[in-house]
Order: C-alpha cells, then structure tokens, then sequence
C-alpha cells in the first residue's frame, strides 16, 4: 500500500481537489544548503497541481485526507502509460523497417506507434483506484 496526506482545497459532489502537504524528495533533507540540485526543489515547489479524488467523507476545504493506493494500481498505470506506447514505438520502426522504408521511415513509424499507444491508453478509461480517508 503506498499512502501520502493531502489537504483539500476545495470540495463539492463527492469529488475532493487535493495538494500534496509532503515536501518534495529535492530541497526536503538537512544539507539543502549545499546542495545544488535543492534549488529545483525550491523553483518547483510553487506549482503544486492539485488532482481530483473520490471522496465521500464529508470534508471541508483546509481538511487533511490520507490518500492510499495498492501497488498493483501503480503498476497498471505504469505499464499503461509507459510500457504500451514504448512497445507500440518499437514495433512501428520494426514494421516500417521490414518494409525497406529507411530511417525516416522507422522515425515515422515510431511515432505513429507510439501516438496509437497513447491514445489506445486514454481510450481504456481506466483510472487507478485511489482511497481517501479523512484525518482528524
């Protein structure tokens, strides 16, 4: 089970806009200061995005909720958001190569593999199964 708190910012029909209230990984640990790469942390951690989450518990915006997610959730969304159009992208260039098209003619075909894999992706629908959880 992989879990993070989120606050929400604002609420309404049973769907709950949350924030990340963890510290990103850069820019959260004691040696920030010497660190160069902190510096992305702090140039990036102004645009937090906020994300839509089922929610039924009855919640407030400033309210803190712990989201939770099997890892099988993750693993699904990965393989549907990545390993699909890479296989697709593979498989374009394979099939525009067999057919004696060139380079150009791979770089095409990978590209068109992997826009089908994309879009074959959105198409499913599918969203992974988040839990939420009011704290306090």
């Amino acid at each position: 089970m992989i879990a993070t708190t989120a606050r929400v910012v604002s609420a309404a029909d049973g769907i709950a806009q949350v924030e990340s209230t963890e510290k990103s990984g850069c820019g959260g640990c004691a040696s920030r200061e010497a660190c160069g790469v902190s510096g992305l942390g702090k140039f990036f951690s102004h645009k937090r995005k906020t994300i839509p989450v089922q929610c039924d518990a009855d919640v407030r915006a400033g309210d803190e909720l712990n989201l939770s997610m099997e890892e099988g959730e993750l693993l699904k969304a990965g393989l549907l958001a990545y390993l699909l159009p890479s296989v697709l992208a593979l498989a374009g260039a394979g099939i525009a190569t067999a057919f004696g098209l060139g380079d150009v003619g791979a770089a095409l075909g990978a590209a068109n593999g992997m826009a089908l894999g994309f879009l074959l992706g959105r198409w499913t629908g599918w969203v992974p199964q988040m839990n939420a959880q009011k704290l306090r």
